[in-house]
């Protein structure tokens, strides 16, 4: 290149490269269309469909975004990941933000966008009944609960009070098996029922290991359940990143809203490969029966007060905390005015 040349286009690189570092958050050229974002999932299931569909219908990519995921397994791990900074989001249950919280660590963690607003395991059982399902069936018996202090547990727990039962003295509730391990250890012979997430609790009924016999969602009611959390810090810093991945969440709750359990199922398929369509149509089905799946990204504070109410019962609630403390619905509130 001569001199003159060069001298011509230097102020054209320039701007170029300024243009690139204050829009480094979609990237710039063609090898950096889209900016990475880690995210790690509490586990992975059915239950979390708008996010699969949001990942496998391009609704990232239309917001610069791709995402890699990880499987946390259990809110703990989730949280210590985005704690660590070995994750930017976590999508979890928001007791493990009420814990950080209540440990004196109030500008660490908030939650931005919830995903469901139910408890999306289902209660299955080593034998069929008889006749028809009662809750009192679970009387002497053994349940596979989750970890002990988890939102899935807790719920559990709940349900069986509202069901007359006592955890601990009517039924037996294990708390001591690792959440992405439970199937295992009932299908190793542990326990009379088990509370699992789809396709799981499918995935067992099909192998004769047992049959579901409850959704503990619709027993429970509507509570916060899942959402994504991140710290506090880097909201603040990177606020478009939050602002696009709370966009593509928000479409693909939209089209969920709209569509069938067979256009669901073909949407996440990429994301299950080892269950076929079939399966993954009745988990959809079974989850839009009992309203699983949020239409907004947006957190309600009298059902982030419910939640409280669930963890104040089961013990696990060292201090009320207030909504605007660990809720950040801007990005959310945002959203839906901006995707018509």
């Amino acid at each position: 290149m001569n001199k003159t040349l060069h001298n011509l286009l230097r102020p054209i690189l320039a701007l170029t490269l300024c243009a690139c570092m204050l829009l480094g958050f979609t990237g710039c050229g063609a090898g950096d269309e889209l900016r990475t974002v880690t995210v790690c999932e509490v586990t992975h299931s059915v239950f979390y469909a708008p996010q699969y569909v949001a990942m496998n219908k391009g609704f990232f990519e239309e917001e610069g975004l791709k995402v890699e995921l990880t499987n946390g397994g259990g809110t703990d791990k989730v949280m210590t990941a985005v704690l660590a900074g070995q994750a930017q989001i976590g999508l979890m249950g928001p007791e493990g933000a009420v814990y950080v919280y209540n440990e004196g660590k109030t500008e660490h963690v908030r939650m931005f966008a919830q995903v469901t607003k139910r408890d999306g395991s289902f209660l299955v059982a080593r034998e069929a009944p008889e006749g028809e399902f009662s809750w009192d069936d679970l009387r002497g018996k053994v349940l596979i609960g989750g970890r002990k202090g988890g939102v899935p547990e807790m719920t559990l727990e709940y349900v069986l009070r509202k069901q007359g039962l006592t955890p601990g003295e009517d039924v037996e509730v294990l708390t001591n098996v690792q959440f992405d391990l439970m199937a295992g250890a009932f299908s190793g012979g542990n326990g009379d029922y088990v509370a699992l997430f789809e396709p799981v609790a499918s995935q067992t009924e099909q192998q004769n290991v047992g049959t579901i016999v409850a959704a503990i969602g619709e027993a429970s009611g509507e509570v916060p359940y899942t959402g994504y959390v991140a710290q506090t810090e880097m909201m603040k810093k990177e606020p478009e990143l939050f602002g696009a991945y709370t966009r593509a969440i928000y479409k693909a709750q939209q089209w969920v809203q709209n569509a069938t359990p067979r256009e669901i199922a073909e949407a996440i398929a990429p994301s299950f490969p080892d269950s076929d369509v079939a399966l993954l149509t009745t988990v959809a089905e079974n989850y839009q029966k009992i309203d699983a799946w949020m239409a907004t990204p947006q957190m309600k504070e009298e059902a982030f007060g419910r939640l409280q109410d669930i963890m104040d019962e089961a013990g696990e609630l060292k201090a009320r905390v207030p909504f605007e403390g660990l809720v950040d619905n801007s990005f959310a509130d945002a959203a839906v005015e901006k995707v018509k």
